[in-house]
């Protein structure tokens, strides 16, 4: 099968403006959470969020904002920073053998909101007439590609919280059937508005403890009680390994398997006995040629919620044992939606290059039935050969992603 590498990482986070920012912050068990301090937050019963450290405004120019959702900025930020990371301008690039895999869970819906707030308060002709570009779901994808001029492909995977995982599983595909030498691949969001808030906490899905943001993301802790939404983005330029080495690109590792499966089990629920995820963690494996004794790292989807966090405990202890260092980068980001599980790529690529796990911050009391090996509160030094990332979405989404050491 032909090898896949990881050339280049770029990130905006509730952490840092950048990969290295986010990543020094993780070592830190720094948490991105704060209050809402925003006028339409106050009626509302989660008055919490993990919003971006580093506003968009930064980087792109105003008169550019007006044209481009908050996710489509992020996405464009990520993605120039890897781009930059992996050398894009010091060899000479053939558009038809780039693609680009990037999608979001739910999209441009701040702009879908605002603009019919315009339309009910202004009338028709106030609408913007980049709306549609701006609130569709490939926009992201689409804008990447457009920067990049990407020839090969342009998807935008849309799976719910295990998007960006996905997109990265899709663009690992790519390179292996032929289609592409090299995929920009990822995810973002940036829905921290009072609709998806007051429709997650309708749920009882969210954090409600608004008096101590920092403490409101604990998984696998007693006292968990919800997920905190987060934005951001993470982009990763995954390469065919002899077109990385013969431009002599750096190598931060290889993304060896991908396993992605589906519960048919509940819309949001997830299957309490994890199976769709452990088939998921199988195939990964397999397609790597990695045993499950080899594995010292997971990066868990756990979410804080009460349900899921010991569901997916299980099934890891059950398909690769209970040796592995594991670790929930929710606790500080908190829940990135459609970016976390590129974001968490990057943890995982970071973690096997730089020989250092980052912590789970606020696992204080542990669930008495954790059976697995968490890294709680610091970070972990380990030369740590494989590992894996996993990330579940609403409608029974399983990916998993194992990455080896270059």
């Amino acid at each position: 099968m032909t090898d896949v590498v990881v050339t280049g990482l770029g990130a905006t986070t509730p952490l840092g403006g950048d990969v290295a920012t986010t990543w020094q912050a993780l070592l830190n068990g720094e948490s991105g959470v704060g209050p809402l301090t925003q006028e339409w937050a106050k009626e509302l019963p989660v008055q919490i969020a993990a919003q971006l450290r580093e506003e968009p405004s930064t980087k792109i120019p105003r008169v550019r904002q007006r044209r481009l959702d908050r996710s489509e900025q992020i996405a464009l930020i990520a993605a120039q920073e890897a781009r930059e990371d992996a050398g894009f301008e010091t060899f000479e690039l053939d558009p038809e053998r780039l693609g680009v895999c990037f999608g979001s869970g739910i999209g441009g819906a701040v702009t879908l909101l605002e603009q019919d707030d315009i339309l009910e308060e202004k009338g028709p002709r106030r609408v913007s007439p980049h709306t549609v570009p701006m609130l569709m779901p490939n926009g992201p994808a689409a804008w990447i590609g457009l920067e990049a001029g990407a020839k090969a492909a342009v998807h935008a995977p849309t799976s719910a919280c295990a998007t960006s995982a996905e997109a990265l599983a899709w663009g690992h595909d790519m390179i292996t059937a032929g289609r592409a030498d090299i995929v920009i691949a990822g995810g973002c969001e940036a829905v921290v508005h009072p609709l998806p808030i007051a429709g997650f906490a309708s749920m009882k899905a969210m954090s409600t403890r608004n008096d101590e943001p920092t403490k409101a993301s604990r998984p696998w802790d007693k006292n968990r009680d919800g997920f905190v939404l987060g934005e951001g983005a993470g982009a990763v330029v995954l390469e065919r390994a002899d077109h990385a080495r013969a431009r002599g690109a750096k190598i931060y590792a290889h993304l060896a398997g991908a396993g992605m499966t589906s519960d048919g089990y509940d819309i949001v629920a997830p299957d309490p006995e994890c199976r769709g995820g452990m088939r998921a963690i199988s195939m990964a494996l397999r397609q790597g040629g990695v045993q499950a004794s080899d594995v010292g790292h997971v990066n868990a989807h756990a979410t804080s919620t009460p349900v899921g966090d010991m569901g997916e405990a299980h099934g890891v202890a059950k398909a690769i044992g209970t040796h592995p260092i594991v670790t929930s980068t929710k606790s500080m980001t908190g829940h990135l939606l459609g970016a976390a599980g590129a974001v968490e790529s990057i943890s995982v690529i970071k973690a096997l290059h730089d020989g250092v796990i980052p912590p789970t911050i606020n696992l204080d009391e542990p669930d008495d039935a954790l059976d697995i090996d968490v890294a709680a509160h610091t970070a972990r030094k380990a030369d740590i050969r494989a590992a894996i990332n996993n990330s579940f979405g609403f409608g029974g989404h399983n990916v998993c992603l194992l990455f080896t050491k270059a």
